[in-house]
């Protein structure tokens, strides 16, 4: 063998034996893919990032060690099922859902990939998992229990507006399943009668019946508003706000940022943080767990958020009674 053919032969037998490290070396190397399927980051960015926040306390930072392959309905729930597919093709390696209709979908469109909720009402009434404690499959975590808050919403507008009498329920039919969605109006029907007032509930399909909602309110001679929790409507909080000012209706709602956008009142789980505990879920499938086997966890705590620059606008004085157990106060 003369140098050359030598010189030829040492270098494809390096090449040979490389190939298998260079191999396992871009095994070792593959970075983490994380599908994120979502409504509309738009009305609620501060969600996401909380979700980027419990990834970073964890060690992931994006980019880096970690990818987000974003999916974003544009406010169309519609789009979700194409969207959740997309993922599926993507081959990520763990699907956060943000809201019952997104795990649905996802849920639809793999049984392999596992699929982390960030905020859903009724996991087992939506068929989601089969029990909080072994969820089975490949969905699993966080609920947020929207379905009992509403007989707690009910007693803060008793409390807070002297002679309530009627209250409107505004609510999105169709976005749960439907026993969750039955749960609801019964627990809010029960509630009403122990606390002596009437309801009035009023669907709305989307933002355009909103001001045919609340002419229908007024028209009813409404004392005061809640509102059932939806994704669409947790979007739209701002304009439901706005409304409930232009009609002078004491309202509460099941999510802090509405009393944050100016509504009176507000009773449920801070939804930023299940989304960062959301995290903790994706580390630990990441890790190798299955998601069948980690429990759904209910919100660690029940906000009380009161807006005393609408109640005076309203004309209101909130009991000190109801002040005093309130998280915040905003003034």
């Amino acid at each position: 063998m003369d140098r050359v053919q030598r010189r030829d032969f040492l270098i494809a037998a390096g090449a040979f034996l490389a190939a298998p490290l260079a191999a396992e070396a871009q095994q070792a190397a593959k970075v983490p893919r994380i599908g994120y399927l979502a409504t509309s980051r738009g009305p609620s960015p501060h969600l996401y990032e909380a979700l980027l926040q419990g990834l970073r306390d964890l060690g992931y930072a994006e980019g880096r060690n970690i990818v987000i392959d974003y999916r974003d309905a544009e406010g169309k729930l519609e789009r979700l099922p194409a969207l959740a597919a997309e993922l599926v093709a993507l081959e990520v390696d763990v699907i956060v859902a943000t809201s019952t209709p997104h795990a649905l979908a996802a849920k639809q469109a793999t049984r392999t990939i596992p699929i982390v909720f960030t905020s859903v009402a009724d996991p087992v009434g939506s068929g989601l998992v089969s029990s909080h404690a072994r969820p089975g499959g490949n969905v699993t975590g966080l609920a947020s229990r929207t379905q009992e808050l509403v007989r707690k919403c009910l007693e803060q507008l008793k409390q807070a507006v002297p002679g309530v009498n009627r209250v409107a329920v505004l609510w999105n039919p169709g976005t749960r399943g439907a026993r969750t969605e039955q749960d609801m109006l019964k627990e809010a029907e029960v509630a009403a009668r122990s606390l002596g007032v009437r309801l009035q509930f009023i669907e709305t399909r989307g933002p355009e019946d909103f001001d045919r909602a609340f002419s229908e309110m007024t028209g009813a001679r409404a004392d005061a508003l809640t509102v059932l929790s939806s994704t669409m409507l947790f979007a739209e909080r701002r304009r439901l706000v706005d409304l409930a000012a232009k009609t002078r209706l004491p309202a509460v709602y099941p999510w802090r940022e509405a009393a944050d956008a100016g509504g009176l009142m507000a009773y449920g789980a801070n939804i930023a943080d299940l989304f960062r505990r959301a995290a903790t879920y994706v580390d630990k499938i990441l890790k190798g767990a299955k998601p069948g086997d980690l429990p759904v966890e209910q919100p660690a705590k029940f906000e009380v958020v009161i807006n005393l620059k609408t109640a005076k606008d309203l004309g209101l004085t909130i009991p000190q009674s109801l002040l005093a157990r309130a998280d915040e106060v905003k003034r």
